[in-house]
């Protein structure tokens, strides 16, 4: 009898419905927004490693960016400080962005990536104030320096042996 109590508690949970959405309903789409196609795209890739691709959707908002192989020239300073240069190979990118937000504002980034770091450019970009002030300047002192004394005395020198004719010794 427990059992059959316990089995028809366990039959009458199961069957009860759940206060959790259902798969269906959790991953429906949202119609607030307009469904986004990509309506152009390219891709090309060459043997010298360099690169360049491209799409654009149907919210206008586009991207494109191509990449290509340079040699730099590095400096190196060891431990020491002695400066070795070494010629590497290495990527510069170069890009751009496009797109308007939900508020209708438009956006445009562009940058370029190389041996000078990265540099991206944008209208919509912060930058930094510019502060326009004097370095400070550390006060000249009107005074001489003191200098060490100078002895004028002369020194003892030990006796040197020269060779003389080859023969014998010269002393002085």
């Amino acid at each position: 009898m427990k059992l059959f109590i316990v089995v028809a508690l366990i039959a009458a949970a199961a069957a009860a419905p759940s206060s959790y959405p259902s798969y269906e309903k959790k991953y429906e789409k949202d119609y607030k927004y307009p469904e986004i196609t990509v309506t152009g795209q390219s891709d090309e890739r060459n043997l010298d490693g360099s690169s360049q691709w491209n799409y654009a959707q149907s919210d206008y908002a586009t991207r494109a960016e191509s990449q290509a192989q340079k040699k730099f020239t590095v400096t190196t300073v060891d431990s020491y400080g002695k400066e070795t240069k070494e010629e590497v190979y290495g990527n510069t990118n170069q890009g751009s962005s496009y797109w308007v937000s939900p508020e209708g504002e438009k956006f445009t980034l562009t940058w370029v990536a190389d041996d000078a770091g990265f540099q991206p450019k944008g209208d919509h970009l912060p930058v930094a104030p510019v502060h326009v002030y004097e370095l400070p300047v550390a006060p000249v002192h009107e005074y001489e320096l003191p200098v060490a004394p100078v002895h004028e005395y002369e020194l003892p020198v030990a006796p040197v042996h020269i060779p003389f004719n080859g023969k014998g010794y010269k002393i002085y």
